[in-house]
């Protein structure tokens, strides 16, 4: 996740009201299901409650709009900014990340009024704000958007931990759809290639500045792996096989007793996943997801392939719609779905690469506190590309860095495979 690219924010203010309208209105849809004990409670370190991450992106639109760009506003709680700041250490003191689903207090629903009260100051604001802070604006519905995949991922993993396994989206039983064929392969051949975003409309600064990269002849996938493919692996003893990993990989594979990908377990006579629509049988034709860089990493060495870099993924994606696939419109079902047909680069399951999250040369974050929001973040991680089925429509591009550390996989990350020539 990272900061606004100051490239050339919307000055069209209707507009940018219309974003701003949608994206708030998209956060509360999704938590309609949600009792307040649902929204409270924190079931690992790297997952939040879905009322913070709801009170979160409205502190966030409070304090650097609001309190920075409007005089007369005054804050709904002075005591709620230590709750619901991350880790912007130039806005101060703040609650430890562990212990959010301690605070009890406020209620879903007090946090829903906190969610009005600003809603109402920055609607009345928005006509009347200067450029700088419609900049501010953009950026927090993009913030907004992440937090909104956050949100699902977190619930997805909080219900996993309930041994009555509840289905935030009850579906009916899907049908069988036939196996995609073989994996097809791209070829390029190689040369400089232009990576990075080229400017004009919003992006994250870490996907910046565009340069030069030089590719070596390659081919990649036309599609990611599938739930059936990922079976074969580890039918074949993928997880008992040292060979096939990284050894920080099998240490963490022996520490924490990992077997197969996150939510999958071995009930009747095969495997079953644990989604949002509760435990179903594995789709063998869909991706496979919530697996670690690890993972993907011992699964392409095992398949005889490796995973691409991101300038590699980039250069394969730019010729494809971002704003196609399997992706988040509306609060609902959500989960990756088989291959259509075709090459697709996004949606369905954010795709590893083999490459470390680094700046990109020129690179330079902005100044003040929101400088904060990706440029510390460069160490120990690995860059994902493509959205998946959480991400918001309209939210994802070619340019996009994800990143995440190499052993977590609670979000829906899956594999692209990549080989020279």
């Amino acid at each position: 996740m990272s900061v606004h690219q100051a490239v050339e924010p919307t000055d069209n203010h209707s507009i940018l009201a219309k974003l701003f309208a949608r994206t708030r209105a998209l956060s509360l849809a999704l938590a309609v299901p949600l009792s307040d004990a649902d929204a409270t409670v924190q079931s690992m370190d790297d997952a939040s409650p879905a009322k913070w991450h709801l009170a979160h992106t409205t502190w966030f639109f409070e304090t650097f709009v609001l309190r920075d760009h409007v005089a007369a506003y005054r804050r709904h709680d002075d005591r709620w900014p230590f709750l619901f700041n991350s880790y912007y250490e130039a806005e101060g003191k703040r609650h430890a990340r562990g212990r959010r689903g301690m605070v009890t207090r406020p209620t879903l629903d007090e946090v829903r009024a906190y969610r009005a009260h600003v809603d109402a100051a920055m609607s009345a604001a928005l006509l009347s704000l200067p450029a700088a802070a419609l900049a501010l604006v953009e950026l927090g519905c993009h913030h907004e958007q992440q937090h909104q995949e956050l949100l699902v991922t977190d619930i997805l993993h909080l219900f996993s931990e309930n041994p009555l396994e509840p289905a935030l989206w009850p579906a009916a039983r899907k049908q069988p759809v036939a196996m995609p064929g073989p994996i097809g392969w791209i070829e390029h051949d190689g040369g400089l290639v232009e990576t990075g975003h080229a400017g004009g409309l919003f992006s994250f600064d870490c996907e910046g500045p565009r340069h030069a990269e030089l590719l070596h002849p390659h081919a990649i996938a036309d599609r990611t792996v599938t739930n059936g493919e990922w079976a074969a692996f580890v039918a074949d003893g993928g997880y008992r096989e040292p060979r096939h990993w990284l050894a920080d990989g099998w240490a963490w594979v022996q520490a924490e007793r990992i077997a197969a990908p996150m939510y999958w377990e071995h009930r009747d006579g095969g495997w079953t996943r644990f989604g949002l629509d509760g435990r179903r049988a594995i789709d063998p034709a869909a991706p496979v997801t919530h697996v670690s860089f690890y993972e993907a990493d011992a699964y392409a060495a095992w398949a005889g392939a490796r995973l691409p870099t991101e300038a590699e993924w980039e250069a394969a994606a730019q010729a494809h719609d971002p704003a196609g696939g399997n992706q988040t419109d509306t609060a609902g079902p959500v989960e990756p779905r088989p291959s259509s047909g075709g090459p697709a680069f996004f949606g369905d399951v954010w795709e590893w690469t083999g490459s470390a999250y680094r700046p990109y040369p020129g690179f330079r974050a902005v100044d003040g506190a929101v400088g904060e929001y990706n440029g510390k973040f460069m160490s120990g991680q690995f860059v994902l590309r493509g959205g998946s089925c959480a991400t918001p429509r309209g939210h994802a591009r070619a340019s996009y860095r994800n990143f995440f550390y190499p052993h977590q996989r609670w979000q829906f990350t899956g594999v692209r495979l990549a080989k020279d020539l």
